[in-house]
């Protein structure tokens, strides 16, 4: 803490816990509290259940979880292959030409989701590539929002990365293909994984731009969660958010781990 003095550090852990945890801390655990609840007339919930968990963990609910864990998984593979394919290939560019890509690949999150979901309803609509009606238009919007993330996360690291490394192993005689695969990406791995959990926790929530392209087989938990609330089932719709929640941070806590020995090595 950069707060040396007893005093300081005492305000600052009171101003922590009294405004920051709460602001953070306390929506989370409010839907927590409402997926145990039968009824909520007053301002707490009354009564205890964990029934809500059964209809979130089976049927409709359980096979939204699956469609949202394999379009976050192609999503981020996509986007982690693309983005940090065109930000090697950028790094090799001169300064205007670096910022042309950087723009390219941040102006899907410069706009509302909402817009880019249209964009691509738009595009794939008709042949040549007709994609609506099916999972893939899905997987691609969501590749093209987390995207951004993959290229900044990976660009970044390329810009810190020390170029002797690289020199060296051409000294040696290794080929430019030999560097990139033994050299550069192994040192590249902690942003990475860092860029790839990212990605996942983005689409995993990623929901406006989804309501406009999912098939009727191909529902997301994010709009299960939406139906749920919608047609009032708040106790239940609380309980796959929970699910959900529980999901995303067990993925994101195994890519930490493989962060961290990528760190080690």
């Amino acid at each position: 803490m950069l707060v040396h003095s007893r005093g300081g550090r005492r305000a600052t852990w009171t101003v922590f816990f009294v405004l920051f945890l709460p602001l953070f801390a306390l929506p989370f655990l409010v839907i927590l509290t409402a997926s145990f609840a039968t009824s909520w007339s007053g301002a707490f919930p009354s009564g205890f259940t964990a029934s809500h968990y059964g209809a979130a963990t089976t049927g409709d609910s359980l096979q939204a979880l699956t469609t949202s864990l394999v379009t976050a998984l192609a999503a981020s593979v996509l986007a982690l292959t693309v983005g940090s394919w065109a930000a090697l290939a950028a790094a090799a560019l001169k300064k205007r030409g670096r910022r042309f890509v950087d723009a390219l690949f941040v102006l899907p999150v410069a706009v509302p989701s909402v817009v880019v979901g249209l964009a691509v309803l738009v595009a794939f609509s008709k042949p040549p590539v007709l994609l609506n009606g099916t999972r893939w238009i899905v997987i691609l919007a969501h590749t093209v929002l987390v995207m951004a993330f993959a290229h900044q996360s990976v660009s970044a690291a390329i810009l810190r990365l020390d170029p002797m490394y690289e020199q060296a192993a051409a000294c040696l005689g290794a080929s430019p293909s030999y560097v990139l695969w033994r050299v550069k990406l192994p040192l590249l791995l902690p942003s990475l994984t860092a860029a790839a959990g990212l990605c996942f926790a983005l689409s995993m929530g990623e929901l406006s731009a989804t309501m406009m392209l999912y098939p009727p087989d191909w529902t997301p938990l994010p709009v299960q969660i939406f139906a749920a609330t919608d047609r009032g089932s708040l106790f239940t719709g609380a309980a796959v958010a929970v699910v959900l929640m529980g999901t995303t941070l067990l993925v994101l806590l195994a890519v930490s781990r493989i962060r961290t020995k990528a760190s080690f090595r």
